[in-house]
């Protein structure tokens, strides 16, 4: 998911979507320290939407806060 889709979501989205991604981080983290993964990349990636979706979030907010 890119910067521009998910600016097009609103707060209550963005903020399930940034729990359910750390909850995925969260159990992909354990998996992988039980055993091995089939994707490491899945960490970083899922690292890199968390900081994403915490960018456009905050961007909402300051935009909130200009009005």
């Amino acid at each position: 998911m890119n910067a521009s889709e998910l600016r097009e979501l609103t707060v209550k989205e963005i903020l399930e979507k940034i729990d359910t991604e750390k909850t995925f981080l969260v159990k992909q983290r354990l998996n992988h320290a039980v055993s091995q993964l089939d994707n490491p990349l899945k960490l970083k990636i899922a690292r890199k939407n968390i900081a994403r979706l915490l960018t456009v979030l905050r961007e909402k907010e300051l935009k909130e806060q200009n009005k």
